[in-house]
């Protein structure tokens, strides 16, 4: 990494440069949209990691038969489970383990792993 070699000396010195650049008024503005940029774009790939999580976790459960489903969905604690169907139930199921902290737990075994 590039930042990993400068020292503290080199660190004053960039930071004195963009002090004479943008004036000491736009230093704060810039910190924070810096700051604010860094933040969405962690928040973005969190939510995209998450998505495909969710999509393989949704593939996992494909296969397996109904009866199986509904016992899942009761141990977790899911109501009516007989009146839901099976791609909402499905959609409960990872919901529910997301919260209780189960799902992290879960090793999910995709076609390309056999």
């Amino acid at each position: 990494m590039v930042f990993g070699s400068f020292q503290g000396m080199e660190w004053v010195l960039i930071f004195l440069i963009i002090l004479l650049i943008f004036g000491p008024t736009k230093l704060p503005q810039l910190a924070r949209g810096l700051g604010q940029a860094i933040y969405e774009f962690r928040r973005a790939s969190q939510g995209l990691t998450e998505s495909v999580r969710e999509k393989e976790s949704r593939k996992s459960l494909e296969g397996v038969d109904e009866e199986t489903l509904r016992k899942l969905a009761e141990k977790l604690g899911i109501k009516d489970v007989d009146k839901k169907e099976r791609d909402d139930l499905i959609a409960e199921i990872i919901s529910e383990a997301k919260k209780k902290g189960l799902l992290e737990e879960i090793k999910i075994k995709t076609s390309d792993t056999k």
